[in-house]
Order: structure tokens, then C-alpha cells, then sequence
């Protein structure tokens, strides 16, 4: 029901928004887009905005959300609310069968980020994704491990020298008759570091070099100075897959407002440690419009909805210029509240997390889920450096930071990264509420 009610959403979308068809131009092949390792299928939304304020059809975009995105300790053992990569493939499967029930599909294109490359390449080799597939673009991989030790972890997903990693790397690593266009950072993927730091092994040697991610015979290109999830989500990587799936160069990375845009996706939750891509039903969601330099609330919610059992929490007709805070309420969480910039376009992918309860203290969380905050980054809350990074530690690894608020009155925290601003009003009244600023970029 999910998909079908995304495809009908992507649908009726494009067919709003465009004024032509392209439902057999192969210059639009569907594109499915892979996350890492405990992400979801919201990461990819600016992605998608440019690619549509290219031209590209929203009806020929989609998205997987692994129902357990986070990997097992050891890939033949069970554990609770952990993927192995045969349960990754196939969510990967099921998402590719959607995609091609799209007017005029033939085959695919992976699009895939962390985790999301070796699950793409294992549905292509063991899956039966070698001919649903035409083409794929990967990045900021683990193709070679994340660590390489012969010597114990063999079970693990990410050990260069475990079964999964040198079951893939077995020869061709890349398939006959699908191009693979790689791109990685030059020396500032925490992922592919010579040192263990990033892996709470630091001064301890991986094993693992800065160009351990390309794969002989692909179209290794790389981003200097990217990060872990830049070298996927950013500009400059779209600019690399756009390319590579059409044949022509971007017109712009810029992403171009729509006048109505509606917005959906579900509300999931926590287990065993972990964030999951499940829905948790009976969440009620409140939209609230807010006053740009305050984080404010505007009067009442403009929208609410309390979910089903699927979780999706759509439709949200947003006004493209417009700041909002998404306040979700849910037996068994903190109320949760989500301050964003404004939403220019539709995304029916717009999942939204809850999670325990925070820290201690009283805080404003200043996430970037499509990046890391680094020391050449401008990254401010209130006008001073976002705390926790470290001038003197030149690879991003902060995706969240910690701004401490006096607690005890109403107060206005604004972040801003390169370029983006975003005001969140930390509420005392709220008694245990998580409050987060969210940035696109």
C-alpha cells in the first residue's frame, strides 16, 4: 500500500508540474535511490529537487527505505532491528520492481550512497538486478572495507578481508554491461581513513587507504576536499550523476521553487539502539508555521494528522517560501520537534524520525544528515562556531551538534551553514521535548 500510494503521489506530481511526457524517453530511465547505514530515504531530497529542476520527471524518481537500515554486527547472526545484506538487497529489489511498473520502463539506475553501494552491487551480482539494471552511480563507498582484518570479524559487513566484502570483490567488480560511475573524496572520507580514530581505534592502522573505495574499471571521479555523505549528496555529486545518467551536463544546481508543493512520508521510530524505517502508527503530527528570524510559531498548526498504521503523514500542501516546525507527539518517545527551512518542491519521501529521549541538559540539536560540519565549514548557532568540531581535525565527521540554552525561558537558536539559516525556538514549557535544527544541504 505504501508504494502504490507513493507512485500514485510521484504521479499526480509530475503530472502537475510537467507539460510534456516522457514516459518512453530513455534519456529518463527510472532512478533508485539507495541510502547508507541507518539512513533513510529522506536523505536524498535535495538530490531529487535537482534532478526535477532539471527536467527530470518526479514520476521517475524513487527511493528505498530499508525497513532496518542499520547493519548486524555479523551478517549470518539475527539481531533485532539490524539488516543483513541479503535483507538489504531485497528491499533494494522490491523498490527496483516498483520502479519499473513506471510507464515505459525497461531497466533501472542505482544511485547509492555508504552501505548503499555494496547492497546495490550485491542485488546486482546475487539478486537478479543484472538485467533490471543499466547503470549505476556510487558514492562515498566501502567497496574495500571500512577496516580490513584477516584476522577476526570475518562476519562483518564493512571488513575488507570478511565473506560479504571479498565475495563482491571477486572479479569483475564491476559487472559486464552496466557502468559504474564512482565518486569519493581525496583524503577527507572518515571511512576511508588509514587511522582507526573515526572507528574508536585511534593511532590503530585500518588497513585501509584514501583510494581503498574506487573499483578497477569504473569511472573513478573524485571531489576534493568532500566528506562521507558529500561525495552523494551535494551539489558537485549531483552535477556527476546527472551527467552520467543523461549523457548532458546540469543546467543548474540550483533547486527551482514550484508553486504548490505537498509534501508526505512516514513518522518511524527506534529499537534496539537503533533508528528504523518502519512506521510507528498513532504518531500525531503537527505543522506549525514559524516566523523565520525566531522560530515562532505563526498561531495554530496549519496542518495536522495523526498517522495510521502505515505511518505516512502526508499530504502537507507547504508554501514554498515559508519556514515550519513539525511537531510529532508518540506514546513511548520525547515530543519531537523539527525546525526547517523553507520546502520549495514536493518530496514523498520526507520520513521523519523520532528517538529516545536527548542528553541531559537543555539543548538545541543542530543536525546535518547530508554531511558532516568540519573545521573549513561555516557552521554557527547564535553567531559562534557550532560546538564539538575541532579547528585542528580536518576531516568532517560532527553530523550533530549540541547548543546549550539557558532552559529555564523561551529562546530563539540560529544556525546557519554555508549559506542556509534556520531560527528554532526552544520552548521551556516543552518539559523533555527533543528540539532539532535540520539543514538540506
Amino acid at each position: 500500500m505504501r508504494h502504490a500510494s507513493r507512485l500514485l503521489f510521484a504521479t499526480l506530481a509530475s503530472f502537475a508540474s510537467m507539460t510534456a511526457s516522457y514516459a518512453a524517453d530513455p534519456q529518463h530511465p527510472p532512478i533508485v535511490f539507495v541510502h547508507g547505514n541507518g539512513d533513510t530515504a529522506g536523505l536524498w531530497v535535495a538530490q531529487f529537487w535537482r534532478f526535477e529542476s532539471n527536467g527530470y520527471p518526479a514520476d521517475r524518481l524513487f527511493a528505498v527505505d530499508i525497513p532496518h537500515p542499520t547493519a548486524r554486527s555479523d551478517d549470518g547472526k539475527e539481531e533485532v532491528n539490524r539488516s543483513s545484506t541479503a535483507d538489504a538487497a531485497k528491499a533494494v529489489a522490491a523498490e527496483v520492481d516498483e520502479a519499473l511498473k513506471a510507464p515505459g520502463a525497461d531497466k533501472v539506475v542505482l544511485v547509492a550512497n555508504s552501505r548503499g553501494c555494496q547492497t546495490a552491487r550485491n542485488y546486482v551480482k546475487n539478486f537478479g538486478g543484472a538485467t533490471k539494471v543499466s547503470r549505476m552511480v556510487l558514492g562515498g563507498c566501502v567497496h574495500h572495507g571500512v577496516f580490513n582484518n584477516p584476522g577476526g570479524a570475518l562476519g562483518s559487513e564493512f571488513n575488507g578481508a570478511g565473506t560479504f566484502l571479498k565475495g563482491l570483490a571477486e572479479a569483475p567488480e564491476v559487472p559486464k554491461d552496466i557502468p559504474v560511475t564512482l565518486i569519493r573524496s581525496d583524503k577527507f572520507d572518515l571511512y576511508s581513513q588509514p587511522d582507526g580514530k573515526y572507528l574508536g581505534m585511534a593511532g590503530k592502522p585500518t588497513g585501509i587507504n584514501y583510494d581503498s573505495q574506487e573499483l578497477p574499471g569504473a569511472d573513478n571521479r573524485i571531489i576534493p576536499g568532500a566528506d562521507h555523505r558529500e561525495t552523494a549528496y551535494s551539489k558537485l555529486a549531483f552535477e556527476i550523476m546527472y551527467e552520467a545518467i543523461t549523457g548532458e551536463k546540469a543546467g543548474t544546481h540550483a533547486i527551482v521553487a514550484e508553486e504548490a508543493p505537498v509534501l508526505s512520508g512516514m513518522i518511524t521510530g527506534y529499537e534496539n539502539g537503533a533508528a528504523t524505517n518502519l512506521p510507528v502508527a498513532g504518531a500525531k503530527l503537527s505543522v506549525y508555521a514559524t516566523d523565520p528570524k525566531t522560530g515562532e510559531r505563526f498561531g495554530p498548526a496549519v496542518y495536522e494528522k495523526t498517522v495510521g498504521a502505515d505511518g505516512v503523514w502526508g499530504d502537507f500542501h507547504a508554501k514554498p517560501g515559508q519556514t515550519y516546525e513539525f511537531d510529532i507527539k508518540a506514546e513511548g518517545y520525547p515530543e519531537t520537534r523539527y525546525f526547517r527551512a523553507p520546502l520549495p518542491r514536493s518530496f514523498r519521501y520526507m520520513d521523519l524520525r523520532l528517538q529516545p529521549a536527548p542528553a541531559e541538559g537543555n539543548f538545541v540539536f543542530v543536525k546535518r544528515p547530508r554531511g558532516y560540519f568540519g573545521p573549513d565549514d561555516q557552521a554557527t548557532a547564535n553567531g559562534a562556531p557550532l560546538p564539538g568540531i575541532d579547528p585542528k581535525d580536518p576531516v568532517p565527521h560532527v553530523a550533530s551538534a549540541n547548543v546549550a540554552v539557558a532552559g529555564d525561558k523561551a529562546e530563539t537558536v540560529t544556525a546557519t551553514f554555508n549559506g542556509e539559516t534556520i531560527a528554532a525556538q526552544y520552548d521551556p514549557a516543552l518539559k523533555g521535548a527533543a528540539t532539532y535544527i535540520e539543514f538540506t544541504d
